[in-house]
């Protein structure tokens, strides 16, 4: 007869404290633990994470484990290249053998990168997530993140670490790429609609890093967030609770940093009041990779790997990634501690079918393509979407078809220039010179040849009627690019010295088209007065040189937006442009801040006319609500898409607020000549924030929405009153402005 865990009849938490209560603390301790095999310092795996050949060998092996059981398998396909179907043979063998060795024939819970898609060899290469937030498209994003799931899912991976969801505090940071934008409300939707295709398919998705981690001092690495709490309530932790709650992501993991000295992997606030108290999240919170390892060697909060765990669960860790060093099965945590975390790693399984008595792993028998033509049509759709054309006001785009063109520039012919850190040819192959990239990545010069054969291509600019300079980042990991995890940045200027290209390029009298591929915005004042035109686009994948080619030539009505503004100066910069009025320029510094090109920065082809907006009400309560319609016509003789911002100004507050923020937006896809109506709902919740007393109120008076193609270019305003009292909101306050485009 079976017992009551394997009934899956029950409802999961069900089964699991059943399960609990049958298994010895060092079984539970297992549950806790995980495994990273080929990560040990042998030549053969890429380090790919902070500490990896410290701390790597001197976790516990699969053999000691197997005993009790096992929590997590790190990175089987992730760690180092191995073909689809072998992969998949390899972790159902593997699971068989974990499944063996246990008494309740458990297997593990195998979890795998995915920012830009599975990062797996020879699986499809998607934009950086600071590109999806240059579509200003969540439902494309959703579309892309449930084609990944189910491609993961497919070969027996269980659970995804993404996305990220750090909003951009200083563009410096290594990790810009890995990030969607400067805006909560952006960052927010675009990556709730992530976790949402990532859930569907049946893929845990893993939120991080909670929190803070990209408002560090200076931008580096794993440094102190001297951040306020408001600053937190308000621009930081948004995005975390939307998907929590309206994404349903089921995993969190904990930033590498501390916030006023207390280490995030040890903020019961963080992990325990907010996360689940506040947010009622009842997933699982999996730490960073050797983040109980820092609490003892980098933050200095724990003596020992023991005390390490004791504090890290205390806060509301569940998981030890990305092997077991802290946890130990022979020495386990106080109880208490240990049920909590085992109880959620064993709900978290039942919900998967990994207690069902038939579960069986994924046989890789079948002939796997993990770069199928949907996914890559998705991935060639994503990268079209996200190229932003900063400028263009001598109309020298679209390219003529058969120009004399001369391309310059270290990465026009560098696969480098499309890939983020954490596409598996600059996460892992760097370390496998002599393996192909396993997928077709053409570079912006073979591009542009099949793009325009009837061209003439030169590599001299005093030689051609108009010049491509193509700049921008070579992604990598720890000091081994120019963007990427740990390849921090002093200043926003242009790295290997491509100032000085753009400087001759310029010189010689030629016109000339700055195209910049990056993983941060960088400074382009410099150039801004001279360039014909400018077009940036941020790591845009496997498709990206085509997506890139096709808005020069016009095959591709550029429609990108910008999710971080570009600095006209390199140390004028950072400044995100959520800044209250003292954060702006003014006479108290010599300092001017203000950006080249602001966040929502953006132009087409064509032209478009946005007639005047109208309101139901502009008279409403604090927990009312008030629709704004506008009609955007298509002015000019060309199809094009408009992003139409919606911004809210607040003209006085209780504390400093931010001068506008974004509240909504919408893409209005439009035929020459045609028109269509936007519609905003605009709830008062939105216009919410964080008192000088910490409680998050909604307050009667004056409001002003803007209408706008971007943070600075404002199209219409509208003044709002709210009425009634002062009224407080929770978690279950309204985070969105619901859109209609027809």
């Amino acid at each position: 007869m079976a017992e009551p865990w394997q009934d899956t009849a029950l409802p999961a938490h069900v089964r699991a404290a059943d399960l609990l209560a049958r298994m010895t603390p060092e079984e539970k301790a297992a549950q806790l633990s995980s495994v990273w095999l080929g990560a040990e310092p042998d030549g053969s795996a890429a380090e790919v994470a902070p500490g990896q050949h410290t701390y790597a060998d001197r976790s516990a092996t699969l053999d000691a484990l197997l005993p009790y059981g096992l929590g997590h398998l790190t990175r089987p396909f992730g760690t180092v290249p191995v073909e689809p179907a072998e992969g998949a043979a390899r972790l159902a063998a593997l699971q068989r053998t974990i499944r063996a060795g246990n008494r309740f024939a458990l297997p593990a819970l195998a979890h795998e990168e995915c920012l830009t898609g599975f990062t797996a060899w020879r699986a499809t290469v998607f934009p950086a997530p600071l590109a999806w937030g240059a579509t200003f498209d969540p439902d494309l994003v959703g579309r892309m993140a449930r084609a990944i799931g189910t491609s993961m899912r497919a070969v027996g991976v269980h659970q995804g670490l993404a996305p990220v969801l750090d909003v951009v505090r200083d563009p410096r940071w290594g990790r810009t790429e890995e990030s969607i934008g400067e805006d909560p409300y952006l960052v927010a939707t675009i990556g709730t609609a992530y976790v949402r295709g990532l859930e569907d398919a049946g893929i845990v998705a893993t939120l991080k890093h909670f929190a803070a981690y990209s408002a560090s001092r200076a931008a580096r690495n794993h440094a102190p967030a001297p951040v306020g709490p408001r600053e937190l309530a308000d621009v930081l932790l948004p995005p975390f609770e939307m998907a929590v709650r309206d994404g349903g992501a089921r995993s969190v993991m904990p930033a590498y940093n501390d916030i006023d000295g207390v280490p995030c992997h040890a903020s019961g606030e963080l992990l325990t009041d907010i996360l689940r108290d506040a947010w009622q999240f009842t997933g699982t919170v999996v730490s960073d990779y050797f983040g109980l390892s820092f609490l003892e060697s980098a933050h200095r909060v724990a003596g020992s790997p023991a005390d390490a765990a004791r504090l890290a669960l205390g806060a509301g860790v569940d998981v030890e990634l990305p092997a077991a060093r802290c946890v130990d099965v022979t020495d386990p945590p106080p109880d208490a501690l240990l049920d909590r975390a085992a109880l959620r790693v064993l709900t978290q399984k039942g919900e998967l079918g990994l207690l069902d008595p038939d579960w069986e792993p994924v046989t890789g028998a079948a002939p796997v393509d993990l770069n199928p033509p949907h996914l890559r049509d998705l991935a060639r759709r994503l990268a079209e979407e996200s190229v932003v054309l900063l400028a263009n006001d001598s109309g020298v785009l679209p390219l003529p078809a058969a120009p004399r063109l001369a391309v310059v520039g270290p990465l026009a012919g560098e696969q480098a220039a499309m890939l983020g850190c954490y596409t598996f040819p600059r996460h892992v192959g760097v370390h496998h010179p002599d393996l192909p990239p396993g997928v077709d990545v053409p570079t912006l010069a073979e591009a542009l040849s099949a793009e325009l054969p009837a061209a003439d291509l030169v590599t001299d600019p005093a030689d051609a009627d108009l010049c491509l300079a193509v700049v921008g980042d070579r992604s990598g990991l720890f000091g081994r690019g120019s963007s990427g995890e740990g390849c921090d940045a002093t200043d926003l200027e242009l790295p290997y010295g491509q100032g000085e290209i753009l400087d001759a390029a310029l010189a010689s009298g030629t016109p000339t088209v700055i195209v910049v591929l990056s993983g941060r915005p960088y400074a382009l004042g410099r150039w801004a007065d001279r360039a014909a035109a400018v077009v940036q686009a941020f790591f845009p994948g496997q498709e990206g040189g085509a997506a890139v080619a096709g808005v020069l030539t016009g095959r591709v009505e550029p429609s990108g937006r910008l999710p971080v503004g570009v600095p006209r100066h390199p140390g004028g910069q950072p400044a995100p442009y959520l800044a209250p009025p003292l954060g702006r320029h003014g006479v108290p510094s010599t300092v001017d801040p203000t950006p080249l090109h602001p966040f929502g920065h953006g132009l087409s082809y064509t032209t478009f006319g946005w007639d005047a907006p109208r309101c139901d009400t502009r008279t409403f309560a604090t927990d009312g609500e008030t629709t704004l319609r506008l009609t955007v016509r298509n002015t000019g003789d060309r199809p094009g898409t408009d992003v139409v911002q919606l911004y809210l100004h607040d003209p006085v507050g209780t504390v400093a607020r931010p001068e506008v923020r974004l509240v909504g937006y919408a893409r209005v896809p439009l035929d020459a000549g045609a028109s269509a109506e936007v519609r905003f709902t605009f709830p008062a919740d939105l216009a919410a924030y964080t008192g000088a007393d910490g409680r998050r109120t909604v307050e009667p008076g004056a409001l002003e929405l803007r209408v706008a193609a971007s943070a600075e270019h404002v199209r219409h305003t509208v003044p709002l009153t709210l009425t009634g009292p002062v009224r407080e909101v929770g978690h279950a306050r309204r985070m969105r402005c619901d859109t209609y485009v027809g």
